[in-house]
């Protein structure tokens, strides 16, 4: 639930190794695969404010599909130059992926109800201008770590068809195709400062004071149903800030509904998942799931 700091670093890392491994196997690539990064597209406004996603595109590497990346730690959802974030993606990117880095209002302004509907209005946006993106509108996933990785449960968990009236975008399904979440927070209810579960770490993320119906209303383990996207979670098993149970719960409530899902917990590994030493085994993990969700139907052309 504290801010990617740790792990981005990490896999910033592998990232990087990986990369000088690809570019000695395949010599200097083109301009054409080069990707293009489109700052600060405004999905809404509230409040008099924009919302604000990043794009990164894989030029001629993509493979139609769409990677919505949660940007939060804490339900704290934090801007960076947008150049500075592309190593972490670029993984992804050589692998086809056109990103969306997707920020939300932020804690303690902002609570957890505000931030799942921000990434949830992000989606429907993406989903509306799938064309524009180079995207298939079937073909979504989402991805985050902690608190990135519980908005992307619950976006798998609670996705819905559009409504039939309102706009335009709430006539946009919210659905996704497919879930990684590293670290995620799977049942606030342990979690909120009123529980009696509740660590004395918890304190520190003001999103956490929220009512216990609140909290449930808002744990994707609560909303398993037939219908979710696959998902894949990853945890630490020596994880003392988001306690590997989160994952079994979440794991067991899929099992109970007949939703493809994967597990790993990684014994001896803390929040941050065991850093640069898991780095680039956390990103091909991820890759892997995304290839198997998000492949381009038989005879369609992924360009």
């Amino acid at each position: 639930m504290h801010t990617l700091i740790s792990l981005l670093c990490a896999l910033l890392f592998a990232s990087a190794a990986i990369a000088d491994v690809d570019a000695q196997a395949i010599g200097t690539e083109t301009e054409a695969a080069v990707p293009t990064i489109h700052p600060d597209v405004v999905y809404g406004h509230k409040d008099g404010l924009a919302m604000t996603l990043d794009v990164y595109r894989p030029g001629e590497a993509a493979n139609g599909a769409g990677l919505m990346f949660i940007v939060s730690g804490g339900w704290r959802s934090s801007w960076r130059p947008p150049e500075g974030a592309l190593p972490f993606y670029e993984p992804f990117l050589t692998a086809g992926y056109t990103v969306f880095a997707v920020r939300h209002g932020s804690s303690p302004r902002y609570g957890i109800p505000d931030a799942y509907s921000d990434v949830t209005r992000a989606v429907r946006f993406v989903r509306s201008r799938a064309a524009d993106f180079g995207v298939d509108p079937a073909r979504l996933a989402a991805m985050g770590n902690s608190a990135g990785g519980h908005l992307a449960l619950l976006l798998g968990t609670r996705g819905e068809d559009g409504s039939a009236g309102g706009d335009s975008l709430a006539q946009t399904s919210s659905r996704i195709a497919a879930v990684v979440a590293l670290v995620p927070p799977t049942d606030l209810s342990v979690a909120v400062w009123e529980s009696p579960q509740s660590l004395p770490v918890y304190r520190r993320f003001p999103a956490l004071e929220l009512a216990m119906d609140k909290a449930a209303e808002y744990s994707p383990v609560e909303h398993a149903s037939p219908d979710d996207a696959p998902s894949l979670i990853i945890m630490g098993g020596a994880d003392e800030l988001v306690p590997p149970r989160h994952g079994e719960w979440m794991a067991e409530a899929f099992e109970r509904e007949g939703v493809e899902h994967r597990l790993i917990v990684l014994d001896d590994a803390g929040h941050d998942l065991g850093g640069a030493e898991n780095g680039g085994w956390v990103l091909s993990e991820s890759i892997r799931w995304l290839d198997e969700h998000l492949a381009a139907p038989a005879g369609v052309s992924a360009e």
